[in-house]
């Protein structure tokens, strides 16, 4: 894995809370998986990072390579990997997603 990658990935994901590796933007998803994971973070009202791995193949390979796994999206809250759409979308229908993130400090403004 290319370091520079590597150290883009630990940056983004040190400097904010909650960041969305995605095909496509939060505004224009590329992708099914990556528009519901959009979807479950925005009903929430959390607000998130969303990093287009579309218009760079270095960190689209890097950011599997970096988590360990294989698919897009991967969400992570406070540098750590959550998952992808089928972990977030399970955890978010049984309420961990909520929980996890109100116990990182995460504001979720959206009624629960």
């Amino acid at each position: 894995m290319d370091p520079a990658v590597a150290e883009r990935i630990r940056r983004d994901i040190a400097d904010n809370d909650v960041v969305l590796y995605m095909k496509g933007s939060p505004v224009f998803p590329q992708c099914g998986f990556s528009a519901a994971v959009v979807q479950v973070l925005t009903h929430l009202g959390v607000k998130f990072k969303g990093i287009d791995i579309l218009v760079d193949p270095g960190l689209r390979d890097g950011i599997k390579q970096f988590a360990n796994w294989p698919t897009i999206p991967q969400l992570y809250v406070k540098g750590e990997f959550v998952g992808g759409c089928d972990i977030v979308r399970e955890m978010y229908q049984a309420g961990e997603l909520q929980q996890l993130l109100t116990d990182k400090g995460i504001k979720i403004e959206a009624a629960a």
